[in-house]
């Protein structure tokens, strides 16, 4: 157990929840999406807290190690990145059904992502692991087919400025995402390839990509589009 890794993350976590709220808008249109990715790494930080107490790590008979809280995290945080890409993708339009329907949808896909990498996680050597891990796959797919197909096209047809925002959002996530079913194919969890202090402080890189800087990078992007927006919609009226 690395504490050096989890206490950064615990530190960086906090202050960047800090500064993306203290940065971001409060007011509306875009208020909820600040609120949204501030609360992010704030719970990462809770996370990352309990991992350097050692609350919920679990050393298997194997050797390897599965931390608990690292699976709450995630199954907390990843679906209130995915509501922010949701809400941006209707952007004030759809019925609520509508909007529920996929927030539903994508989220479900979501947490069974989530569970089922800890199901891999916890199993020990043996097929049902990979069984278990290519299920996780197959929901995240899920998730990847409902960013880019049917909130693409709804997305897009918010106008250009909107699309193109939301285009660059999802392909951010969806690239820095793809890094995280790689370091546990080749972790401690997975094939044993790397050690469990080079996962921990891999992830740890990854979390901090993909909660902060992400929220810095999707909230400029959505700040543009806005404007734009605001520009295309005086200009038809």
């Amino acid at each position: 157990m690395d504490q050096t890794a989890f206490l950064l993350g615990f530190t960086i976590m906090s202050l960047g929840s800090l500064a993306i709220y203290a940065t971001g808008k409060k007011s509306h249109p875009s208020g909820h999406h600040t609120l949204l990715h501030a609360s992010v790494p704030f719970i990462a930080a809770t996370a990352y807290l309990a991992m350097a107490f050692g609350i919920g790590t679990l050393f298997k008979l194997d050797g390897s190690v599965t931390y608990l809280a690292r699976y709450l995290d995630w199954s907390v945080t990843t679906p209130i990145l995915l509501s922010s890409l949701v809400l941006l993708a209707f952007h004030e339009h759809g019925k609520t059904g509508e909007v529920g329907g996929h927030l539903t949808a994508i989220i479900v896909l979501d947490v069974l992502m989530i569970v089922t990498g800890l199901v891999s996680s916890l199993a020990g050597p043996s097929f049902a692991k990979w069984v278990w891990y290519a299920w996780s796959c197959v929901a995240f797919l899920g998730v990847l087919y409902l960013l880019w197909g049917p909130l693409r096209t709804l997305a897009q047809s918010r106008g250009m400025a909107l699309g193109t925002a939301y285009n660059k959002n999802v392909a951010f996530l969806t690239v820095i995402w793809f890094l995280y079913p790689v370091v546990f194919l080749i972790g401690p969890e997975g094939m044993k390839i790397i050690t469990d202090p080079a996962s921990v402080w891999a992830i740890l890189i990854m979390d901090v990509v993909a909660k902060i800087v992400y929220a810095f990078y999707a909230a400029s992007n959505l700040d543009k589009a806005l404007e734009q927006h605001n520009t295309e919609r005086g200009h038809q009226s």
